[in-house]
This record gives structure tokens, C-alpha cells and sequence, in this order.
């Protein structure tokens, strides 16, 4: 195992980068859940180092209802509140796409693509079985599996791809953005949030960043990881902003439980009804970004 050969603080490891295109040195941070947690040198790009970690056994019913400490409380539960943030999401991607097809790569119960249908031709793309038939029972276009060249020759040519919360969760995240950047229509675009581990309180926290939850969070990304991510497969960042969100309660003190070692549920289940409560929260350690694909005859985006 790549573990057992770690190096020291004080030294860096050739490793290959999925943002730089090539090894990097890649310098050891710190261990968490067992896992060794590296930032390459060249684009801050964090990594997680694990064995044995199985998307599909883990991402299953209970990772949204309080099943795992690093998942969500309640997810169905709070479903008014995420439909909230969500319209305001929608209003967002058509400030840059208005119309067309949009299709998302993880899209858990359907919350957003409920909103989305209001305004574009929706479809998904979902890992949890149970999840995905539950959009399907609702009526949604939505296929139980990860992106892949299968299920995009399904789901048709994108105007749009959302990702919200994805991207630090792939095994190969330049594999994805390198298919959905190839599938994608000219002049489409590819909505992306993730936590920005070059952010004050991801440097400040450490390895008790909110975020830092191996091995669900696999990669952890900086702007310049992610613009270097982006460029290498044509695609060009035009918006990157630390939006404030409105989250449930549930999920606040889901992750305070986790944070303080009071334990997820009894922090959530303080707040009668708490999925039900949305709280504005912005501590600028994530950001959204929006890259998009040069429409045909303007050239690739420079690198």
C-alpha cells in the first residue's frame, strides 16, 4: 500500500496530480479515519489515500438518514428547505444557461431537478439504488449507476451538468469532467459546487475542517486545482464565487455532533423538527464554480 511508503512532513512523494496533468511532489498533511491526507505542491489539490473504500456499499439509504456520522441527518426530511436552496440554485445556472438539456451527476432524492424541470429538459444520474428509485417513483429521469459513456449515450447531449457536492466524492474526477466536457453541447455548461480546502478556515481548521471526511471526500479542491482541472479538458472557468446557502438545522447540528464528539444524533434531535429549519450559512470554505465549453470555431480554452 502507497501508506506504507509515506513520506514525512518534511519530504514530498511524486504522485500523479488529476489537476496538473503529471506527478507533483505531493507532501503528506496528517492521517484521518485511517486514511493519509497529501497536498500536491504545484496546485494545493488535497488527496486522500485509502483501501478497501466501496462507493456503492457506502452510498446507500443510510448515508442520507443518520446512518454515517460524515453523511446527512434526515436528507428526505428536510426536503422544503433543500427545495428552497435549490430554486435559487436553478435561478443561478440559468443566469448562464437559460433552457436546454440539464443533467445531474449525483442527484440524490430529485430535490433539484425538481426545480430545475421548471425551466429545463432534467435528467440524473444517481449511486444510491434506493435514492434513484425514488426519483424514478417521482416521475424523474433518473438512471441508478455513476457518469459513464453508457449513461451519458442514454441521457441524450447536455446543455448543462450540475454537479453539487460531487466532484471531492469521484474516484477519478478527471475522468468524469474529461467525459461530461466531451459530451457536452458547445457553449454549455458544467455547475460545480465543493468545499475550497485554500480557503482561511480550511487552512486555519486543519485536519477538523468541517470538510475533511475521509474516505467519503476523496479529493479536496482549490480554484487553482479546479481551473487547472477544467483547462485540461477544454473547458474555461467563467464564474467562481463562496455563495451563502440556507442548509437545514438538522444537518448544522449533525455536523456539530461530529465536530465536538457529542455524537450526530443527539445533536440533531435537540431541535424538534430541526430537517424542517433552514439556517443562511457561509463560512467562504466552499465555492461554486461554473466552466464553460467554448461554443465551435472559438478554440480550446488555454491551459
Amino acid at each position: 500500500m502507497l501508506q506504507k511508503t509515506m513520506p514525512g512532513p518534511a519530504t514530498a512523494l511524486p504522485l500523479p496530480c488529476p489537476a496538473c496533468g503529471g506527478p507533483t511532489p505531493q507532501r503528506l498533511l496528517w492521517h484521518k479515519h485511517g486514511c493519509a491526507i497529501l497536498r500536491c505542491e504545484h496546485c494545493g489539490l488535497g488527496r486522500t489515500e485509502t483501501a478497501g473504500f466501496d462507493p456503492e456499499a457506502y452510498y446507500t439509504d443510510g448515508y442520507f438518514s443518520g446512518a454515517h456520522e460524515d453523511g446527512y441527518a434526515d436528507y428526505r426530511g428536510a426536503e422544503p428547505v433543500l427545495r428552497r436552496e435549490f430554486a435559487r440554485t436553478v435561478d443561478f445556472v440559468r443566469r448562464f444557461r437559460d433552457g436546454g438539456r440539464l443533467i445531474e451527476a449525483g442527484c440524490a432524492y430529485g430535490f433539484f431537478l425538481a426545480e430545475a424541470a421548471r425551466h429545463f429538459d432534467v435528467a440524473g444520474v444517481e449511486i444510491a439504488a434506493d435514492a434513484a428509485e425514488f426519483c424514478r417513483d417521482r416521475g424523474l429521469d433518473v438512471i441508478t449507476g455513476v457518469i459513464a459513456p453508457d449513461t451519458l449515450d442514454r441521457l441524450g447531449t447536455p446543455d448543462v451538468v450540475v454537479m453539487l457536492d460531487v466532484i471531492e466524492h469521484l474516484p477519478a474526477p478527471e475522468e468524469t469532467l474529461g467525459l461530461v466536457a466531451e459530451r457536452l453541447a458547445p457553449g454549455g455548461i458544467v455547475v460545480i459546487t465543493t468545499g475550497d480546502f485554500g480557503s482561511a478556515v480550511a487552512r486555519l481548521t486543519g485536519r477538523r475542517w468541517r470538510l475533511m471526511t475521509p474516505p467519503q471526500h476523496l479529493w479536496f479542491f482549490t480554484v487553482e486545482s479546479l481551473r487547472r482541472l477544467a483547462a485540461a479538458h477544454g473547458l474555461v472557468a467563467e464564474s467562481v464565487d463562496h455563495p451563502w446557502k440556507t442548509v437545514p438545522a438538522s444537518l448544522v447540528l449533525y455536523q456539530l455532533g461530529r465536530l465536538t464528539g457529542l455524537g450526530p444524533r443527539t445533536m440533531s434531535g435537540i431541535v424538534p423538527a430541526a430537517g424542517r429549519l433552514g439556517l443562511p450559512v457561509n463560512l467562504f470554505d466552499a465555492m461554486r464554480v461554473v466552466l464553460r465549453k467554448p461554443e465551435t470555431g472559438r478554440g480550446a480554452a488555454p491551459s
